[in-house]
């Protein structure tokens, strides 16, 4: 039968699909408009299972703050290649998926594949077409949530790197110079965690096997290593937990001086840490 312009149109308008796609799409369907957006949405998926090793180590970062600016999320939105990610295609879909997260209150990126997006389309499948239109994988690789007293963003200049920082007791504190400089330093300095007692305790258990590993080496006394290991981690507290680490800005105070120089009793009650790549 004869496919009209109007029809691959319509179709394209409908799937994002370029017109060549859903010109063959409507060929291989006979004209039948739905069959049409399945063959498609096959064809992505496809491409996505061929593509499913592949390292997704570019794309865009995305932030939304709340307008009472007590939470905020954050998404990276993931793809092979830097061209790809600037795409109009690509960042209107992380940017849809983003929204979706904010409207149904998504806490985590398990719950955001089911959601759907404000076309009505569900995450995973709009996904899976584009990555059929685009030819390559296509990812959300992060999602994170805070919520607080007042909440700060950051997104670094390069796009593939973000922060959010969570504060309470703000008491009319400027948090927002704060934590831009706080959420700056989050992003060079990498902290795993607010202060000793929030790091994961598997990172505690390999570092004392690090610092007794090399204090063997070392030829120290087997009676002595756990003592010393003890003392490397606490060298490790202060240098990779975010209230112990010297201010990049003014080495001269850390983190935690920092906060009480800008208001007593200020504290920072989370934050999160986003790359792409």
């Amino acid at each position: 039968m004869k496919i009209t312009a109007a029809d691959v149109n319509k179709l394209r308008q409908a799937t994002g699909a370029g017109m060549m796609d859903c010109k063959k799409a409507l060929v291989e369907a006979e004209g039948d408009f739905d069959k049409a957006v399945e063959f498609l949405r096959k064809a992505g998926q496809k491409v996505a299972a061929k593509r499913a090793d592949n390292t997704t180590s570019e794309g865009v970062i995305l932030v939304d703050v709340s307008d009472s600016g007590k939470s905020a999320k954050v998404l990276a939105f993931a793809c092979e290649t830097e061209p790809v990610s600037k795409v109009e295609d690509f960042s209107s879909l992380g940017n849809a998926v983003l929204q979706a997260g904010v409207k149904h209150h998504a806490k985590d990126a398990s719950t955001l594949a089911e959601l759907n997006i404000e076309d009505g389309r569900q995450v995973s499948e709009a996904i899976t077409e584009l990555i059929g239109k685009i030819g390559e994988k296509i990812v959300v690789s992060d999602y994170k949530h805070v919520e607080g007293e007042a909440v700060v963003a950051y997104i670094h200049s390069n796009n593939k790197a973000a922060a959010l920082v969570s504060f309470e007791n703000v008491q009319g504190a400027d948090v927002e110079t704060l934590g831009k400089d706080v959420a700056m330093q989050i992003v060079a300095m990498k902290p795993v965690g607010l202060d000793k007692d929030d790091v994961d305790p598997t990172i505690v258990e390999k570092e004392i096997e690090i610092g007794k590993d090399q204090a063997r080496q070392e030829g120290k006394p087997e009676a002595m290593l756990e003592k010393i290991a003890l003392g490397k981690l606490n060298k490790f507290y202060k240098e990779n937990t975010l209230l112990n680490q010297a201010f990049v800005k003014d080495p001269s105070m850390n983190i935690a001086q920092l906060l009480e120089k800008t208001q007593k009793g200020l504290k920072i009650s989370s934050f999160v840490h986003v790359v792409i790549g």
